[in-house]
């Protein structure tokens, strides 16, 4: 890495990985034997290059995107300069802006499309947001991985560009224009859309009802019927009672008939 300590120490991911060990300094004009990712190359970096990285390595260039006119590009020397393609930058300093990566995001994005992405994933895991980067351009950085060359990784890149311009040149819907001629106009809610209907809901609740009506009304006819037996038994049982009383009663097997009467004499014959 060759740095002209334009950025903040404390945030600059370069020096970090630089004081973890994983990079090492290089000084103006000394030659660099592996890909280098710089403003001044011609070619985009593409699976071609894989060969090279694993030999030589990648190195980058630390200056602020504000001083690129006050940085002497010409003056890191090697082989192999190179271009990276459309990214978009997840860094806390430049969130969302396309082609302003940090170190640590060049390098993670030449690993990634060489073949090497899990040394991409090594250097982006020694950072708290660094897992966003591969999450937030995967799409784009696994097109690149798949092409042959660095002419079709422009390619791909003009192609997903493309696609980007037209989305943005899409009518958006509006939603404040709202036809107020139609009844129950709901402008969140999709034309055709419908609510969900509970009629059935509705349906299978009143058949429990009605069953459970019929139950009941069959269990308090099944009362009224023990009820009105209970009461005609007790009532056979009373009249019983009542002739049994009219006719004297028995005592000891005796018939009515044979008890004399009262003032009644039996005299011998």
């Amino acid at each position: 890495m060759w740095d002209f300590e334009h950025c903040d120490p404390k945030k600059c991911s370069g020096r970090k990985l630089g004081r973890l060990g994983y990079v090492k300094t290089l000084r103006l004009q000394q030659r660099f034997s592996g890909l280098i990712l710089s403003p001044m190359g011609v070619k985009c970096v593409s699976p071609q290059d894989r060969e090279i990285v694993g030999e030589h390595g990648v190195a980058v260039i630390d200056c602020s995107w504000a001083r690129l006119e006050d940085t002497p590009f010409s003056r890191m020397r090697g082989g192999h300069p190179r271009l990276l393609p459309y990214l978009v930058a997840t860094n806390p300093i430049n969130y969302g802006k396309p082609c302003t990566l940090s170190c640590v995001e060049a390098y993670a994005a030449a690993f990634y499309i060489t073949g090497y992405k899990e040394l991409g994933e090594i250097l982006l895991k020694k950072f708290k947001w660094g897992h966003t980067f591969y999450e937030v351009n995967e799409e784009l950085l696994e097109k690149y991985a798949k092409c042959k060359d660095s002419a079709d990784v422009v390619a791909a890149q003009k192609e997903y560009l493309e696609q980007l311009e037209v989305e943005h040149n899409k009518p958006k819907q509006d939603l404040t224009d709202i036809d107020m001629d139609l009844e129950h106009c709901n402008p969140n809610r999709r034309v055709g859309e419908l609510p969900p209907s509970d009629s059935s809901d509705d349906s299978e609740e009143e058949e429990d009802d009605d069953e459970e009506e019929k139950e009941r009304e069959e269990k308090n006819e099944k009362e009224e019927e023990e009820e009105e037996e209970e009461s005609e038994e007790q009532h056979s049982t009373e009249e019983c009672n009542k002739r049994d009383s009219a006719c004297g009663g028995t005592d000891k097997g005796e018939s009515p008939q044979s008890k004399p009467h009262k003032g009644t004499s039996l005299s011998p014959t």
